[in-house]
């Protein structure tokens, strides 16, 4: 072994460092993650690019000039909506999902929409071979001649094809299959990683060439690799949903060229990822007609409100503990809204289970839907439905007390655009909103208003 080599062992999960092999990584809390690895004091060619491309002298902040922002478009509204309104030159986006949630299929079909606008882009696979890109795409109806696909996972021979190619747009599926020959760790490590990145971020900055990098995730959702990965890059997608749902939702967790408050919704069928416009019609699509435990209310994604339908269901527990399972809503706070109930409504839920449910598979973490939580739990345990034309929006405290939300007449015009013709909502807000005409707008102070006005 050469002299400025020396072993090492690295955490998998989070990129910690010792020279001992350790059962548990004391960083991350992981087990059974770390690996030998050879740590060669020889520089890297990233570090060698990052002196040359850095800036020697400094320069008054006020004296840089400023080009109008200008954004590449996919031709996916969705896809454009969330990344900020397109791609920013230079920009580097890692897009994180489950295997098999449609990651591969997103980035191919926004290559198209860019390569359909005349731009050159290049799509590099390290899973994939040319042939089964060719099949995918096929299917998916993406075959523009300015579409370039390769097949390689040699971080030099993919910035050798960069700069002979010089591509618009640049795809890498996935970060995790990438490698350095500079380092002797197998693919998939941390520090191949990392070292892959760090190439490709200085490509990116250095030519300005838009770069999309696919990218796994842990068993516990997290992308995986370092978490350097995710700082070092500018804006950091999810791909969520159930396989077993047709619905797709992309999360921007990080943006720096854009809000990170917007999502996309998708629906994925034999043809591919098709763009759900109005997401709200989709989610009450299936609604059922007079049915106790059913609620509608609305919550803000971004600058677009979703109406989403709240299901509960309340019952006799046959356990000394009674069960409380939620899906797609944070559990801690329906155990807070449950305990509001029994003392302030005098409700007695303490033997019985409450199972919750967000129809659609989305995900729902705001505090104007919790009204709608407590009338869903409220209409399965009295057994009365709630009015098919009622929506309820509001945050509920901790003494009973109906508080303000956010963007009120937003959320008031999508519910009469849906057909809705009654809204409740926290009579502080009724206050400050102008009238909406066509639907009956009633303000409420405590959740004791809102169960006499409902049941």
């Amino acid at each position: 072994m050469k002299k400025n080599t020396k072993m090492i062992f690295c955490c998998q999960g989070c990129g910690y460092q010792t020279p001992k092999w350790m059962g548990k990584c004391p960083d991350c809390g992981r087990w059974h993650t770390f690996v030998e690895e050879a740590q060669t004091s020889k520089p890297i060619q990233g570090a060698r690019l990052t002196l040359s491309s850095s800036q020697t002298k400094p320069v008054p902040i006020d004296s840089i000039e400023l080009e109008d922002e200008y954004r590449l478009l996919t031709d996916i509204r969705e896809f454009d909506r969330v990344l900020g309104g397109g791609l920013v030159p230079g920009t580097l986006v890692l897009i994180g999902g489950d295997p098999g949630i449609g990651k591969s299929t997103l980035v191919l079909q926004a290559l198209d929409g860019l390569a359909t606008r005349g731009h050159k882009v290049l799509y590099i696979s390290g899973e994939e071979s040319i042939k089964q890109i060719r099949m995918r795409s096929k299917r998916l109806s993406a075959a523009s001649h300015d579409l370039l696909v390769v097949s390689e996972i040699d971080i030099d021979s993919i910035l050798s094809i960069i700069e002979s190619t010089m591509p618009d747009v640049l795809v890498i599926d996935s970060i995790q299959t990438m490698f350095s020959p500079d380092l002797s760790s197998a693919p998939g490590s941390v520090s191949q990683v990392r070292e892959s990145a760090v190439q490709l971020m200085l490509m990116a900055k250095k030519t300005s060439i838009p770069t999309l990098l696919v990218g796994h995730v842990t068993k516990d959702g997290a992308i995986a690799g370092p978490r350097l990965l995710e700082h070092m890059v500018d804006t950091v997608l999810y791909f969520e949903g159930d396989r077993n749902h047709v619905f797709r939702i992309l999360r921007a967790v990080k943006n720096r060229f854009g809000s990170t408050n917007e999502i996309g919704v998708f629906e994925m069928n034999e043809k591919g990822l098709e763009e759900v416009v109005n997401p709200s019609a989709v989610f009450l699509s299936e609604r059922p007609v007079n049915t106790p435990g059913s609620v509608v209310t609305s919550s803000m994604e971004g600058t677009r409100p979703i109406l989403v339908e709240l299901q509960a269901l309340v019952g006799s527990t046959n356990f000394g503990t009674p069960r409380r399972t939620v899906l797609g809503l944070d559990q801690n706070r329906v155990a807070l809204l449950v305990a509001v109930m029994e003392k302030k409504l005098g409700m007695n839920l303490m033997g019985h289970d409450i199972f919750m449910n967000v129809a659609g598979g989305v995900k729902v973490d705001e505090p104007a839907i919790d009204m709608g939580i407590v009338s869903a739990i409220a209409s399965s345990f009295l057994d009365k439905p709630v009015s098919d034309a009622t929506l309820v929006l509001g945050e509920v405290g901790l003494t009973g007390e109906v508080r303000a939300v956010s963007h009120i007449e937003t959320r008031v015009n999508e519910t009469k655009k849906m057909g809705f013709s009654r809204c409740l909502v926290p009579e502080s807000n009724l206050k400050r909103m102008t009238e909406v005409k066509g639907i009956d707008v009633i303000g409420v102070k405590a959740v004791s208003e809102v169960i006499e006005i409902l049941f």
